[in-house]
């Protein structure tokens, strides 16, 4: 086998099995879903549910517990049990941390305008999230490798357009 062969082979070939990795995921899983939970009991309600009755932190909490117990259980199966393999998982491509560090500090801003509301600019009130959204999914695109413009507006426009009639109009809830 000559040394192409042999690198082109070890190319294909699946990362290492990671214990470790695995309970770090585990313990970032637990610690975030836990935090989403904290705070999920924490939403202020307009007027309490009668008894019986669902509220705005029903589903919420329950998501929340749920994911608490997913990551208990990922944590218990990461400490007790053997690392799977990972053969099917390929190895860090280039440009892949930096990806991630981009989409975090995307994500990082798009909830600073976010949490903004709307802002008054020339007597007029103007929504930020659908700007904010608009911004992050053609930013996210343009990372992860999206280069026609024609199709990248469309759908930017459009996902914004669809996600902001549902939630915001029609579901009435406050973005």
């Amino acid at each position: 086998m000559s040394t192409s062969e042999v690198a082109e082979s070890d190319e294909y070939q699946g990362a290492k099995p990671s214990r470790p990795l695995e309970i770090a995921f585990a313990f970032v899983a637990l610690a975030v879903t836990a935090g989403y939970l904290a705070l999920s009991t924490q939403i202020a309600l307009r007027r309490e549910a009668a008894p019986g009755q669902i509220d705005a932190r029903f589903w919420p909490m329950l998501l929340g517990v749920t994911g608490v117990v997913v990551a208990i259980a990922i944590l218990v199966i990461a400490l007790t049990r053997p690392a799977p393999g990972r053969e099917d998982i390929e190895r860090i491509q280039p440009g892949g941390v930096l990806r991630v560090v981009v989409t975090l500090g995307i994500s990082g801003a798009f909830i600073a305008l976010w949490s903004l509301g709307s802002v008054i600019l020339f007597g007029y009130r103007i929504e930020v999230f659908p700007i904010a959204t608009a911004l992050l999914m053609a930013a996210l695109m343009l990372v992860y490798g999206h280069r026609r413009w024609l199709s990248l507006i469309i759908y930017t426009v459009s996902m914004t357009a669809f996600v902001y009639v549902v939630f915001g109009m029609l579901l009435r809830i406050p973005l």
